[in-house]
């Protein structure tokens, strides 16, 4: 069974860090292109980061640009997401999807994993 479970959400104050993971089973991430996306409340889903299957080219909405890393471990089979400098903006439902979500799926595949940044 394909499975993709997030997690290492939480709360943070403004400029702090976190750091997502999305476990994957069922298949090997090294050879999917896997996405990062999220869902503010009351927004709809946004494409936040994508890295390619092989290579692994990196890229990155301009709103996380400098600030946010892709990243995955082959040998734990785990997507991550890096987030440094938050900011309140950064605020939502974080979800790591198959494939290049731009533009993003109408609704997220899984659970999802919050983040909230407040002071």
């Amino acid at each position: 069974e394909v499975q993709l479970v997030e997690s290492g959400g939480g709360l943070v104050q403004p400029g702090g860090s976190l750091r997502l993971s999305c476990a994957a089973s069922g298949f090997t991430i090294s050879i999917v292109t896997m996405s990062w996306v999220r869902q503010a409340p009351e927004k709809g889903l946004e494409w936040v980061s994508t890295i390619t299957s092989g290579g692994g080219r990196t890229s990155y909405a301009d709103s996380v640009k400098g600030r946010f890393t892709i990243s995955r471990d082959n040998a734990k089979n785990t997507l991550y997401l890096q987030l440094n400098s938050l900011k309140i903006e950064d605020t939502a439902m974080y979800y790591c999807e198959f494939g290049d979500a731009r533009p993003p799926p109408i609704r997220p595949r899984g659970q999802g994993i919050q983040v909230t940044v407040s002071s």
